[in-house]
């Protein structure tokens, strides 16, 4: 069979690149509860496994494995209400408080901007009429919304239990994918990124467990009030890589800000989440996921975006774990390894601009070449291809 040109094979493959995303575009509301529930199936997995062992049934082990999911969500919602309630409670007090800030505000711009207060109520009057105007269209698109996040939610536990009761036809399906020769390969990467997907989902459970205490409990001791609420806020949206902890540093000065007329409090607060955020990133999370995520920062940005791009928050949240996924495929194949090292972080420490030895794929015999200097003649013959591409 004559092999295609390298031209040819690179265009094939930027195809389905793009081919991927208009599907992930287009077909979103379907694609992501199923990913969403193969991840937690993933998560499941090992509770699963264990009712299986004391010789639950299995039916009833996946229904347990599941029902152990819902209550723990349960619990988390409950918390949340609860925090929530305590909120609306000082709702007078909020008022006040942004009443208070807002004569600052509006004193600071009269002095510096020379607008008076009556330009300023005209402007915000004509932003609350126009607010109302579009009314019908942001309430219609919000019950749209709703309504997806209670399909999506209604989906979920269904699509984990026909995951967990039909595994193993699923995984004998991906076996007749494949030519037997190259079961062992296929074999690796499931398990791999079984391990992959476990360790990172749990330590991603750890993290929210762990930030919301240390987080809470510190802004406690400053008196912040509603600092639980500001943690679990804080800590979901941390999941989300890079954009989330943004996104929580704001909805912490603006809680803080309604909840006190100090702004001493604000700087506590964005100090005291800047430091749990630094023990995170680069004491506890490491520790805990330890090597098995191994996505370098430029490609997890721009996976976040495009995951958001596509669908939404979910998107983002997946992100990291489906480009974890697709690093192991890619590590696991001889034509997309390529695309495994761009995913991944082993930076080269020389450059293969002036070291003909970096551009070759074979990690073994660049580890050679630069132990025992050769002449590039004296390479293999499917080495020096290697390195011609």
């Amino acid at each position: 069979m004559q092999t295609l040109p390298l031209t040819v094979k690179r265009s094939i493959e930027l195809l389905g690149l793009c081919l991927i995303l208009v599907l992930f575009y287009v077909g979103n509301e379907i694609i992501m509860p199923l990913l969403m529930a193969f991840f937690l199936s993933l998560l499941l997995l090992p509770l699963f496994r264990f009712f299986r062992k004391i010789k639950v049934p299995e039916l009833i082990a996946i229904v347990l494995a599941i029902l152990a999911a819902v209550i723990a969500v349960a619990g988390v919602l409950t918390f949340f209400s609860y925090q929530i309630a305590a909120l609306v409670k000082d709702f007078p007090q909020l008022q006040k408080n942004l009443n208070d800030h807002w004569h600052t505000l509006s004193y600071w711009i009269t002095s510096t901007f020379e607008i008076s207060l009556d330009d300023q109520i005209n402007m915000l009057r004509d932003q609350g009429n126009k607010l109302l105007d579009n009314a019908g269209t942001y309430l219609s698109g919000a019950a749209v919304s709703l309504t997806g996040v209670f399909v999506f939610m209604g989906l979920l536990p269904i699509y984990i239990f026909l995951i967990l009761f039909y595994k193993n036809l699923l995984l004998r399906f991906v076996f007749l994918w494949f030519k037997q020769e190259d079961h062992p390969q296929v074999e690796s990467a499931l398990r791999e990124t079984e391990v992959i997907v476990k360790s990172y989902l749990v330590g991603l459970l750890i993290q929210i467990t762990y930030m919301t205490i240390l987080l809470g409990v510190t802004l406690l001791l400053f008196g912040i009030k509603h600092a639980l609420l500001i943690a679990i806020i804080f800590a979901f949206l941390n999941l989300i890589p890079y954009v989330g902890a943004l996104i929580g540093n704001l909805v912490g000065v603006l809680l803080t800000l309604t909840s006190s007329s100090d702004l001493w409090q604000v700087v506590v607060v964005l100090c005291v989440i800047t430091a749990v955020q630094f023990l995170d990133n680069n004491i506890l999370m490491p520790k805990i996921v330890g090597s098995k995520v191994k996505i370098n920062a430029l490609v997890s940005i721009i996976g976040v975006v495009i995951g958001g791009t596509l669908a939404g928050v979910s998107g983002m949240f997946l992100s990291l774990p489906i480009m974890a996924i697709l690093k192991v495929i890619f590590d696991h194949t001889t034509e997309f390894r390529h695309w495994g090292f761009l995913l991944g972080d082993d930076r080269p420490g020389l450059s293969p601009m002036t070291n003909p030895i970096v551009r070759l794929r074979n990690k073994h015999v660049r580890v050679k070449e630069e132990e025992e200097p050769k002449d590039t003649e004296a390479l293999p013959p499917g080495d020096k291809d290697e390195s011609r591409q």
